[in-house]
């Protein structure tokens, strides 16, 4: 994968953790505001209150989405050194993984009302899947991985 690509997709995931990172700032109702803010602005179908039970289920997303976000960031760094099999592999596996993240919660998204996370969700996977598509990464085109 060329460096305009790596560098692509680590600027991805400090965007991914910086989006984690805001909803574990909503366990603690001192930091809740940007969480709030952006749930505010993806409309769901009622009033939200910060009530325990929310702000341990947005700081929980908010750590795996973190943590998803620094597994990948290694990944990315880790791939610089793989043969190019090697690589294709992992990012393969990558892509699946991302994929099932995109179906499940986009179609949990619209299922609750909160059809706007869909449309983000979706900036996110056409960000990661531009990088595997045009770096040839994935063996869908001819291009070295290095």
């Amino acid at each position: 994968m060329t460096r305009i690509w790596q560098t692509w997709l680590v600027i991805w995931c400090w965007a991914v953790g910086l989006f984690g990172l805001v909803f574990v700032g909503s366990g603690w109702t001192v930091t809740s505001g940007p969480a709030m803010a952006i749930l505010e602005v993806m409309n769901g179908p009622k009033d939200l209150a910060l009530e325990p039970t929310l702000q341990f289920s947005l700081g929980i997303v908010g750590a795996i989405t973190l943590g998803w976000s620094l597994t990948l960031l290694g990944l990315v760094r880790m791939t610089r050194q793989l043969e190019i099999s090697q690589a294709r592999e992992l990012w393969l596996g990558v892509t699946v993984a991302v994929l099932v993240w995109f179906v499940l919660d986009s179609s949990l998204s619209v299922a609750t009302g909160f059809w706007l996370n869909a449309v983000s969700n979706t900036l996110f996977l056409v960000a990661f899947l531009i990088p595997m598509r045009l770096s040839g990464v994935l063996g869908l085109q001819m291009t070295s991985v290095r």
